[in-house]
């Protein structure tokens, strides 16, 4: 009888031992497979990490020149940094104001900002890179005439939420502008084992339009080869629960809750009789 109960108590041991362990087998966890072998040789990367501007972003732009009483017209109480106030007395202050000037300019829904001297300039689907070199031609071609001047614009509100099955979700805010989907989930503390690698989901909004992309994290062709692969701003990253047992409330959650409950029991009464019948 004691033999048959501790064989039976085995048995349940390690059948709950089997099943827990075989639960995320490696190829459901595991990034990346295979991209050892398919990128032992060199491939060339596809530097598309360039950020569109986008309604609600804060831009800073700088404008620089050899000849501060040219672009002192352009200094306003809205410029931060090196550019800080109009009205500042201190020599050196005053030339590094008048050497270049930096701002924040927040983009409207339309995708407008408003420049001082120049006026209401459009920036819906240009880059940084563009903005720059349309407002530096601007200064050395328009009736300013800064033949020197040199124009830098900056994506100041660069941010990415990661949600879902991951250890720190949240808003995350970024320097620069290349951040790639693989970045975005380790600086979230990286995903669970709980979670789904084969359907991550990337949330877009460009303009007037909203893109849904879905990346299977075990794929190196799916994660380098897709558009969410560099991201942009205000892009939301969903990362799946793998079971539902890991949602409290559910029917897996419950019936995962009975069934250790089921066990507890079944081993306390095992005990119990072992004891007894010694």
């Amino acid at each position: 009888m004691i033999r048959t109960i501790k064989f039976s108590l085995s048995l349940l041991i390690g059948l709950m031992a089997f099943t827990m362990s075989s639960c995320i087998s490696e190829e459901k966890i595991i990034y990346l497979q295979g991209a050892e072998g398919q990128y032992a040789v060199p491939q060339q990367i596809q530097q598309a990490f360039e950020l569109q501007i986008q309604p609600d972003d804060e831009l800073a732009i700088s404008v620089s020149s050899k000849s501060p009483e040219l672009i002192a017209k352009f200094n306003t109480t809205t410029l931060i940094g090196s550019g800080t106030s109009s009205s500042v007395t201190s020599t050196t202050t005053a030339t590094a104001n008048t050497t270049s000037r930096v701002a924040y300019f927040l983009v409207d829904k339309n995708g407008d900002i408003e420049f001082p001297i120049f006026g209401t300039i459009n920036t819906r689907g240009k880059t940084c890179k563009l903005l720059a070199r349309e407002l530096q031609e601007r200064f050395r071609t328009g009736e300013e005439k800064i033949a020197d001047a040199i124009v830098n614009v900056k994506v100041m509100s660069f941010k990415v939420t990661v949600m879902g099955d991951v250890k720190n979700p949240g808003t995350q805010t970024f320097q620069g502008e290349r951040l790639t989907l693989l970045e975005a989930i380790g600086k979230a503390g990286d995903m669970n084992s709980s979670a789904h690698r084969e359907n991550v989901l990337v949330v877009r909004e460009i303009a007037d339009q909203r893109m849904v992309y879905e990346v299977d994290i075990r794929d190196p062709h799916a994660v380098f080869d897709s558009p969410a692969y560099y991201l942009q701003q205000n892009d939301i990253v969903y990362v799946k629960p793998n079971k539902s047992v890991r949602v409290k409330g559910s029917t897996g959650y419950t019936l995962l809750s009975v069934l250790a409950t089921a066990v507890s029991v079944l081993v306390s009464v095992a005990s119990l009789v072992i004891a007894l019948t010694k």
